[in-house]
């Protein structure tokens, strides 16, 4: 069996109109998850401690301070808190750190969190591309702390370079941290050179219009790595931007790439034993994120079966 998790709270990060991040991708998973057989279950509020082992608490603090009583505040020139996004936030975060519980108690082989606003462009003292903490990251290190793992694989397919959860994760050497991502684009990082303090680190500039074919080929070779790494979880920032219908980039994936990759994932995972763990990320165009979502779940409930 899938675990599914979610919470209202991700309906009550409301951002301004029009911004591509917005309530209704929400409903667009869930609704296209809608009568699957997944144990769905309610994402706790994420412990103080678990988002200080990410954040610094003058980071926690300053969001704090921010968050409005009404309307919206700016946090940068994409990034909104309205006045219970912070709420929302913690939620995403203890949705992940609650499936990671789970998986590695044995509960299920894999779980999916389907919780909004994203993490992975929230850097240790910078909320920035839509994401105020990062949340990932901060399930990979409570793995690392909390449950005494040796190794974590983080693995991002997210159009946009997960800048967040490498910035969180650059000094930890238990943690690999594989990406792949359009260049150029948004956030501008994301170098094959930028390897980490450890050498842990793996980034794959994919070039627009570089299309499925390629990807798929890229993470075989990644999950070679991933398999060499010998994981003993496995987490999935789940970004379905890199779709051809999503209106902010360009690699012109369609659903059998996420498939496919997805299926890659859980195999390389399954040779080393290691649970799974998955979260959305971005993804901008409703249909698209609908169906996209749903094959990436699919192959996490043909897999847990």
């Amino acid at each position: 069996m899938t675990l599914l998790y979610t919470h209202p709270s991700g309906h009550s990060h409301v951002t301004p109109p029009s911004h591509p991040e917005q309530v209704a991708r929400l409903d667009a998973v869930l609704g296209a998850l809608e009568g699957l057989d997944l144990v769905r279950r309610e994402a706790p509020e994420a412990a103080e401690a678990d988002i200080l082992r990410a954040h610094p608490p003058e980071y926690l603090s300053g969001l704090r301070r921010k968050s409005p009583a009404e309307g919206w505040a700016m946090l940068d020139s994409d990034t909104y808190l309205s006045p219970d996004s912070l709420a929302a936030a913690r939620h995403a975060v203890g949705g992940v750190c609650a499936a990671v519980d789970a998986v590695l108690a044995g509960e299920a082989p894999n779980a999916f969190v389907a919780m909004r606003p994203p993490g992975h462009h929230a850097e240790r003292m910078k909320a920035m591309g839509f994401c105020i903490l990062s949340s990932v990251a901060i399930a990979a290190l409570r793995a690392l702390d909390h449950h005494g793992l040796d190794r974590v694989a983080v693995l991002d397919f997210d159009v946009h370079h997960g800048n967040g959860t490498q910035d969180v994760l650059w000094e930890e050497k238990r943690a690999l941290f594989a990406s792949t991502h359009q260049v150029p684009l948004y956030p501008g990082t994301g170098a094959p050179g930028e390897c980490g303090a450890h050498g842990q680190v793996v980034n794959v500039p994919l070039a627009p219009g570089s299309g499925g074919a390629q990807a798929r080929a890229v993470w075989q070779q990644l999950c070679a790595r991933v398999e060499a790494w010998r994981p003993q979880l496995v987490l999935v920032s789940a970004g379905f931007d890199a779709h051809a219908d999503d209106p902010l980039a360009a690699l012109a994936w369609d659903e059998a790439d996420f498939t496919a990759i997805t299926r890659m994932i859980c195999d390389a995972a399954a040779t080393c034993s290691a649970p799974v763990v998955s979260a959305l990320e971005g993804g901008y165009d409703l249909a698209a994120l609908g169906r996209s979502a749903r094959a990436h779940v699919d192959v996490l409930r043909e897999t847990a079966a």
